[in-house]
């Protein structure tokens, strides 16, 4: 082979390596946004359970009769 092209070759070779090491580090900043994000929504889900439950408690309440106050609690 000529020296010419074991440069050529090689320039294509370092770009690839850099390539490839750029998308290393994308898909792990990817990974990480991800890991936070399904642990966001798994909040925000118990959150929203504990809504509906708020939500269901107080409709029974109402249902039967019962007094539903706006006050806020003695500790507020």
């Amino acid at each position: 082979m000529s020296d010419e092209l074991v440069e050529q070759l090689q320039g294509r070779i370092d770009e690839l390596e850099m390539r490839q090491a750029f998308q290393e580090d994308t898909l792990t900043e990817l990974n990480a946004i991800l890991a936070r994000q399904d642990a966001e929504i798994l909040k925000l889900i118990a959150q929203v359970r504990s809504l509906s439950d708020k939500h269901l408690d107080l409709q029974y309440r109402i249902d039967q009769g019962g007094e539903v106050s706006n006050d806020r609690p003695p500790h507020y």
